[in-house]
């Protein structure tokens, strides 16, 4: 499978996880757009150096376009393959989405150190030596 293809597959699992398994629609959500707009400009910024000074380099046969670097064009915004910026895209939202929904499900009601409390789960009021 490319990258071109993998990149598809994983906005369109993406997309479904968010809308219709775990149901958080943050994709319809304005706020969300917004935030995202910050995220792809420094994508772009950080993945343009990476790929325009060729420290990293993609195969023209994995990706839209070849593997030469354009700014803008041949498959490429800021010398990033747009397959970048789906994964990027896929990225982004699944984290946000994963921690809406543990967030919903009260997974740690208040902001504690160490592992994950459940509500209603009583911390222990014994010192860290037993007593």
């Amino acid at each position: 499978m490319s990258y071109t293809q993998l990149a598809l597959v994983g906005v369109g699992a993406t997309v479904l996880l968010d809308l219709w398994v775990l149901g958080t629609r943050l994709l319809l959500r304005k706020a969300f757009w917004v935030a995202y707009a910050i995220v792809v400009f420094f994508q772009l910024l950080t993945n343009g150096v990476l790929t325009g000074f060729e420290i990293v380099r993609y195969s023209g046969d994995a990706i839209v376009g070849t593997d030469a670097p354009a700014f803008l064009g041949n498959g490429r915004i800021a010398y990033a393959p747009v397959e970048d910026l789906l994964f990027g895209f896929a990225l982004v939202v699944q984290t946000l989405a994963w921690w809406v929904w543990w967030g919903r499900r009260d997974v740690q009601y208040r902001p504690l150190a160490g592992p994950p409390r459940w509500r209603g789960e009583s911390r222990s009021p014994a010192g860290p030596d037993g007593s």
